[in-house]
């Protein structure tokens, strides 16, 4: 399974997504750009510039003709994904940093980092059909718990929203009143910073990643947990195969650490685990630095990583790797 390196950011990696259909792949960095790139041979199609800020998360629509990135540069930007054109500019008090679109496009959930003083929050725009009719009022402001919030996305139905953070609890809340329905136990749940956040294909559990050195899947409706995997480092990303009964997740120490430790001590590997079994199946080496993004393409017959390095790995899979027995 030889890698195709993908350079084109300055700065480490952040997040990457992929299309609907999986022909396109979006990556966004440190270094203000987000760049979308051909998910069959790693080709760079284009950027997307107009952001003064490390770029945190993004989004693409249904239709694949909308983009949503949010920023440090306290903004969430949408873009006409094939001509790069900015097409309306959310502007906040403090920087943006998740953001997701619902089922149908309509809506986008975004959450901002507290701030000088102000909480972090998790807000509801509605997303115009027309980008000459945008507005920049939330439909609901919820004032969020202590601490960033990594991550929030959409629920079956667009009628919940899960989110999760700093301080390791995962929340659902009522889309519609901003009401909290419920959160993950003290006990059973991550003990430090939920850092990843990624569903599965059918919508029907979500798997997080946390700096406690585990990873955990959950029911998306009554936020019961299902299994959790254990690894030997901080998890800063994860990922749910939407063919087979995988998961991967990658990480390394946290930035400030890697310096002051051997070059080949950091290990810079994707771990692929049993969805099922809990049990780990492989790894994928090859970055430089900590993984900050993973994405599956949705075929599920290649995935790609993002590091601390610059580099997006675009791996696809030997047909080895599609007769693994356990």
């Amino acid at each position: 399974m030889r890698p195709i390196l993908m350079k084109g950011h300055e700065r480490p990696l952040t997040f990457l997504k992929y299309n609907r259909e999986g022909d396109l792949l979006f990556s966004c960095a440190k270094d203000h750009t987000p760049t979308v790139w051909f998910a069959d041979n790693g080709e760079r199609l284009g950027t997307y510039r107009g952001h003064n800020g490390a770029v945190w998360c993004c989004d693409v629509s249904h239709d694949s003709g909308l983009l949503i990135t949010g920023s440090a540069d306290q903004s969430v930007k949408l873009w006409n994904v094939q001509t790069g054109a900015q097409l309306y500019t959310f502007n906040f008090g403090s920087p943006a940093r998740a953001v997701d679109f619902s089922v149908g496009d309509k809506l986008a959930v975004i959450t901002t980092d507290p701030f000088m003083g102000l909480p972090s929050t998790i807000q509801v725009k509605q997303i115009a059909r027309d980008p000459s009719e945008q507005t920049s009022e939330s439909v609901l402001t919820i004032k969020g718990p202590q601490g960033r919030i990594n991550r929030a996305v959409w629920g079956p139905l667009n009628k919940t929203i899960i989110s999760a953070g700093e301080d390791a609890v995962v929340r659902i809340w009522d889309s519609e009143t901003g009401q909290l329905l419920k959160e993950s136990d003290k006990e059973t749940g991550h003990q430090k910073t939920v850092t990843s956040l990624s569903k599965s294909a059918d919508g029907s559990h979500f798997l997080t990643g946390s700096l406690d050195k585990s990873a955990k899947l959950w029911d998306i409706r009554t936020l019961t947990l299902i299994k959790t995997y254990v690894t030997e480092r901080p998890v800063n990303a994860c990922a749910i195969s939407p063919l087979l009964d995988h998961v991967v997740m990658g990480g390394g120490q946290e930035a400030s650490h890697v310096t002051t430790t051997d070059r080949r001590a950091g290990k810079f590997e994707a771990k692929f685990f049993h969805k099922i079994l809990q049990e780990e199946i492989g790894g994928v080496k090859g970055h430089f630095g900590p993984i900050n993004a993973l994405a599956f393409n949705p075929d599920g017959r290649s995935f790609s990583s993002g590091g601390e390095d610059g580099y997006v790995r675009l791996h696809h899979f030997d047909p080895e790797y599609f007769n693994i027995k356990m």
